[in-house]
C-alpha cells in the first residue's frame, strides 16, 4: 500500500469571502481506507465535491496516478461516489439500478449480466436480485448503492456520510461489510463522516479537519495516544473515553 493513488496540494476554496478549505495538502495510497472526520461544517463535504469534480477549486492542485485532474470534468476522473440518500430508482429491483449505467455506456447484454452478478454477489445481495428498493432495508439499498458504484470500476470511491441514516445495529453490520468490500477488491475508500468510532472502525488513516483546516492525519492508534493539539484531543480522545465510560455504566447498571 506504498503507491499514491491521489495527491492534494495546497488546495483553497473560497465561497465568495468565506474561506471554507485552507491549504489542504494530503496523499492517499492505492487499497487505502482514508476516513475525513470532524464537525459539521469543517470542509469535509467540499474536499469530496473538490475530489470528484461537482465543484472547482479556488487554488491548489489535485492529481490521480500523477496526472492533474484539478479541472478534469467528473466523468472523466474515474472516481465514484456514495451518497447518504442512496439515490436509487423506485421502479427498478436491484439487477436494474446495478446495471443502469453499464447500458449506459453499451455494454453488451451478456457482459452486463456477467459483471452486474459478480458485483451483486460480492455485496451479498443475491436472494435479494429481483426486489424493487421499497422492499429492502436501508442497509441493503445503501450496499445497492455501493453495487451500483462498483460495477464501473472506479481507481477511488467516496462517501458522503452514507451510514447517517440508518440505526446503530445496522450501522455495525454495513460497517464490517464495506471494509471486507474494501480489502478483497484492494479499492481505495475516502469517507466522510462526524462519527469518531464509525471512522475509528473502518480506516487505515484519518484526517481531523476544523475550521477550514488539517488538525491531524494519521493512524486510528496515533490519533488517541498522540492527539497533536487540544482539539484533537477533546474531539477524539475525550469523546471516546466518555463513550466507553457511557457503555461501562450502561453493563454495570444491568447487573
Amino acid at each position: 500500500m506504498s503507491e499514491s493513488i491521489l495527491r492534494i496540494d495546497s488546495l483553497c476554496k473560497r465561497y465568495g469571502k468565506h474561506l471554507v478549505l485552507e491549504d489542504i495538502s494530503f496523499d492517499v495510497k492505492k487499497g487505502e481506507f482514508l476516513s475525513l472526520l470532524g464537525p459539521s461544517g469543517c470542509g469535509k463535504t467540499t474536499i469530496l465535491r473538490l475530489l470528484i469534480g461537482i465543484d472547482r477549486a479556488s487554488s491548489g492542485k489535485i492529481y490521480k496516478f500523477d496526472e492533474d485532474i484539478t479541472n478534469l470534468a467528473p466523468k472523466k476522473r474515474n472516481i465514484g461516489i456514495v451518497f447518504q440518500n442512496y439515490s436509487l430508482f423506485p421502479n427498478m429491483n436491484v439487477y436494474q439500478n446495478i446495471a443502469y449505467a453499464l447500458k449506459n455506456r453499451k455494454m453488451s447484454k451478456e457482459d452486463i449480466d456477467k459483471k452486474v452478478k459478480e458485483i451483486i454477489d460480492i455485496v451479498g445481495l443475491n436472494e435479494h436480485i429481483y426486489k424493487k428498493p421499497i422492499n429492502l432495508s436501508g442497509g441493503q439499498q445503501q450496499r445497492v448503492a455501493i453495487a451500483r458504484t462498483l460495477v464501473l470500476n472506479p481507481d477511488i470511491i467516496l462517501f458522503d456520510e452514507p451510514m447517517s441514516a440508518l440505526d446503530a445495529e445496522i450501522k455495525v453490520i454495513l460497517r464490517g461489510q464495506l471494509k471486507e468490500i474494501q480489502k478483497k477488491l484492494n479499492i481505495t475508500m475516502i469517507y466522510v463522516t462526524h462519527d469518531q468510532e464509525e471512522a475509528f472502525a473502518l480506516s487505515d488513516r484519518i484526517m481531523v479537519l476544523n475550521d477550514s483546516k488539517i488538525m491531524q492525519l494519521d493512524t486510528p492508534y496515533n490519533l488517541y495516544h498522540n492527539p497533536a493539539n487540544d482539539f484533537v484531543k477533546s474531539f477524539i480522545v475525550n469523546h471516546l473515553d466518555m463513550k466507553v465510560k457511557s457503555i461501562e455504566g450502561s453493563i454495570n447498571g444491568s447487573k
